[in-house]
């Protein structure tokens, strides 16, 4: 039977240096997927490259360890020593690698624990494995079970409920605020990395009209470009503040720069409607007391790491519960897989039956064509039918019962009992052995002629 394998790096094991050394552009899969399957004994492949993981996930052909031979390949794509990669570089087979791939796709081994965005890229890849030629039947329908169970993971716990990081917070506070963030307006205060990621993320979820100001011209320009927005001048802060629903903030000041007297004026131009102020500077922008106002909800850099420190938790939490998942779910693939092995067994067993069938089954339909027969001479011919099958079917399992060693004898007697669902009854001692035959019938040509009545 072919097995299942995993050979890859990821965060887990290999600094950020080496993953970028082994990743492949998305060009490139395709013709390395090719590739590898031509020169190493591997007949079904995928491969993944993300910032986090680059990893080959296969079906060897039959007989074959694929691992060592996919190892060398990899670092052979890439110019790489078998040394730069032998602390870091890892395989897993058959169980171990289905366990593994099921918590890949499942984000229990993602950096960020619950996170969507590797799911995605797995059917990504899968999609390319399949362009490529390089998917088959067993790859597929291993690959297919992991999406099913990544939905599970998904769907039966909270491992992907409340963001992970700060950017995705501030989107999750600012929906809490206003319930939904359609049509909101945004102003961006500086132009600090953090706070293009939250406005990045406030305006994919439905926040528009993002404002950038700063006090440099230059960089607000450059920023709003960056996130499709306006750039708006530092001296007309007091007015933007008083038309945004949702401010993100990060200057670098080492004062406040939303201080309670701005805020004073700022309320009551807005009549005092609700308005998120997030602060994700340090030192802070914005002074605590403007979150006495009505209508301002303010939320500093601790609020937001607080947020992010118990969805982590609660995340932790839930992959106690989606391993269980996962264990299940390989348990039951495990066992189709070795269902699979047997499938050639049964064919042949099913073809010997079915030839052994035919051919009696042909013997008798000439016999019955040579002239016409009454009922009761169809009727012989059908019985003789069945006892010869019966006999020519049983002939092999049943000298080889009879020939074999007692405890082979007594071994293949139970196999064959569970085989067959067979409850053989026990005779007395001495008493010969008992066995149901189907009556002899002579054979139809040498029967006597039968006319009918007249």
């Amino acid at each position: 039977m072919s097995e299942l394998f995993v050979v890859g790096i990821s965060w887990r094991t290999a600094p950020v240096a080496i993953r970028e050394k082994l990743a492949f552009r998305d060009e490139e899969v395709a013709s390395t997927l090719r590739e590898l399957t031509i020169v190493n004994p591997v007949a079904e492949a995928l491969l993944i490259s993300t910032c986090n993981r680059v990893e080959v996930y296969g079906v060897a052909k039959p007989g074959a360890d694929a691992t060592g031979p996919v190892r060398h390949f990899l670092a052979q794509q890439r110019g790489l020593k078998a040394g730069e990669l032998a602390d870091v570089i890892y395989d897993h087979r058959g169980s171990a690698a289905i366990r593994h791939v099921f918590r890949v796709a499942s984000a229990l081994d993602s950096l960020v624990l619950g996170e969507a965005q590797i799911l995605g890229q797995l059917k990504a890849a899968y999609g390319v494995a399949g362009g490529a030629g390089t998917s088959g039947p067993v790859l597929g329908r291993f690959l297919e079970r992991a999406f099913g169970v990544a939905k599970r993971v998904r769907t039966e716990t909270s491992i992907a409920r409340g963001a992970a990081n700060i950017s995705s917070v501030a989107v999750e506070l600012a929906t809490r605020v206003f319930g939904n963030l359609s049509g909101k307006s945004v102003l961006v205060i500086g132009a600090g990395k953090m706070s293009t990621l939250a406005a990045r993320h406030l305006y994919t979820s439905g926040a528009q009209q993002i404002v950038v100001t700063n006090r440099s011209p230059e960089k607000a320009e450059a920023l709003a470009a960056e996130i499709d927005g306006i750039a708006r001048p530092w001296s007309e802060l007091e007015t933007l503040l008083a038309q945004t629903d949702i401010v993100i903030s990060s200057t670098g000041a080492r004062e406040p720069v939303l201080t309670r007297a701005l805020f004073k004026k700022v309320t009551k131009a807005r009549r005092w409607r609700p308005m998120t102020v997030i602060d994700i500077a340090v030192p802070r922008d914005a002074e605590p007391a403007i979150g006495d106002f009505d209508g301002v909800y303010l939320f500093d850099i601790d609020d937001l790491e607080k947020v992010v420190a118990a969805n982590l938790a609660e995340r932790a939490r839930a992959g106690e519960q989606a391993g269980r998942i996962v264990e299940h779910e390989a348990g039951q693939f495990e066992q189709w897989l070795r269902t699979q092995g047997v499938v050639p067994t049964i064919r042949a067993l099913r073809e010997h039956f079915a030839e052994v069938a035919d051919t009696e089954l042909q013997k008798a339909l000439e016999q019955l064509a040579r002239r016409e027969h009454s009922p009761v001479q169809q009727r012989e011919v059908v019985q003789r039918l069945v006892q010869l099958v019966v006999n020519k079917l049983l002939h092999t399992p049943t000298a080889a019962l009879r020939e074999s060693t007692s405890d082979e004898a007594a071994l293949r007697a139970e196999v064959l009992c569970e085989l067959f669902g067979l409850e053989p009854e026990q005779g007395r001692e001495g008493e010969r052995e008992s066995q149901p035959t189907i009556p002899a019938v002579p054979a139809l040509d040498a029967a006597p002629e039968m006319k009918s009545p007249e």
